[in-house]
């Protein structure tokens, strides 16, 4: 079996050897380069075209956001950035690389863990994340003059366009009924497209969000800062025990980090109770509850990501009457949860990701009853 060739880059020499030296220990590694700086990195990357890159966010020359616009235009390969969350600037610079096309992140090591959790949990992610197929990245077009010192060499010239998206969502064809509700659940690949749907859709879009998205302490509990820092919606974290808003309510509500988000009685709720597909929040735990609790008066999206959280709780608010929608293999980062529920039954329309803000918009256009709680 070929060995997952990893390029390092990191420009402390410390982490860097701890990274080299946990991979070296899982004999389906093979550190092809090291790197110490992001212009490094991108040379690298081009010459030894590894199966993944594990990336520092703050170095110098460039910074591994720059990094990550570069490769993700001209040589796309899978990153996994591995970043310290002491620093607000830095986190916020985290979320940025993802939404640039890096699919994963975690926390760098401390030197104080006691147990050899951390490298468990880093040689998965690496494994992972080397799987995934990525794709060119339109964000950042770069010229080769735009790199410190000219940029590496034989960087190509530019980027196929973007594809044009197809005819709108026909709401009509799918149940009819007042809608009260979107919630949307997202994994690997899911900050990005999280933003890409949030900011084609309009300030007073007039329905409330409910957002799980799967991404762990501590960058977690910043991710609604920085998505609402990005979004023309504001974006909180849900409240235990706090009313669900009332159309017209514009608004984004995330579930905390390691809590579940449910839908009780018009109010909502977080519970620790045990995880589900090995993850808490689950998207299958608020889809179901709003399945029992709104049915028709839910439009629910199920997302890029891997397994198959999510993809139960679309089919129970299908069979309850809402409107769901899965994202298309051909625009998610990973086609895992949405390819599940697809296989399910559980999608009335499966989309492309540019395709699902105008399909919420039209969603939420129907019905003009009195406004009344689920």
């Amino acid at each position: 079996m070929d060995k997952i060739r990893v390029l390092v880059v990191e420009d402390s020499l410390t982490i860097r050897k701890r990274l080299v030296e946990v991979l070296a220990s899982d004999p389906a590694f093979e550190v092809v380069g090291e790197a110490a700086d992001g212009r490094r990195a991108i040379e690298l990357c081009q010459a030894l075209r590894p199966s993944v890159m594990t990336l520092d966010m703050m170095m110098p020359v460039m910074s591994g956001l720059a990094v990550t616009e570069y490769v993700m235009a001209y040589c796309p390969t899978p990153i996994v950035i591995v970043s310290a969350s002491v620093n607000r600037g830095e986190v916020f610079k985290t979320f940025e690389a993802l939404t640039a096309g890096a699919v994963e992140v975690i926390e760098k090591p401390t030197g104080a863990e006691e147990d050899e959790a951390w490298e468990r949990h880093f040689r998965a992610t690496v494994k992972l994340v080397s799987r995934i197929k990525v794709i060119t990245h339109p964000r950042a077009r770069l010229s080769l003059r735009d790199l410190p010192g000219g940029g590496p060499a034989g960087g190509p010239t530019g980027l196929a366009a973007s594809p044009t998206p197809s005819a709108p969502f026909n709401a009509a064809s799918g149940p009819r009924g007042e809608r009260r509700v979107v919630a949307i659940g997202a994994s690997t690949g899911g900050p990005s497209a999280v933003l890409d749907i949030l900011r084609g859709l309009p300030s007073d879009f007039p329905l409330p969000i409910l957002l799980v998205l799967h991404i762990g302490q501590p960058f977690g509990a910043s991710f609604a800062s920085w998505l609402d820092s990005q979004s023309p919606l504001r974006v909180t974290h849900a409240v235990d025990g706090a009313l669900l808003p009332l159309p017209p309510s514009p608004g984004v509500i995330i579930a905390p980090p390691e809590r579940h988000l449910v839908v009780r009685a018009a109010r909502m709720y977080l519970t620790g109770d045990p995880e589900r597909h090995s993850c808490r929040p689950s998207v299958d735990v608020l889809f179901e509850s709003l399945a029992a609790e709104a049915g028709q008066g839910v439009v629910a999206c199920l997302l890029t990501g891997m397994g198959r959280d999510g993809a139960a709780g679309l089919l129970a608010l299908r069979q309850a009457g809402a409107a769901t929608i899965a994202q298309d293999e051909a625009t998610c980062a990973v086609f895992g949860m949405p390819r599940e529920a697809i296989r399910m039954g559980a999608a009335l329309r499966v989309l492309p990701l540019g395709e699902i803000a105008s399909a919420l918009i039209g969603l939420a256009a129907e019905g003009a009853g009195p406004r009344s709680r689920p």
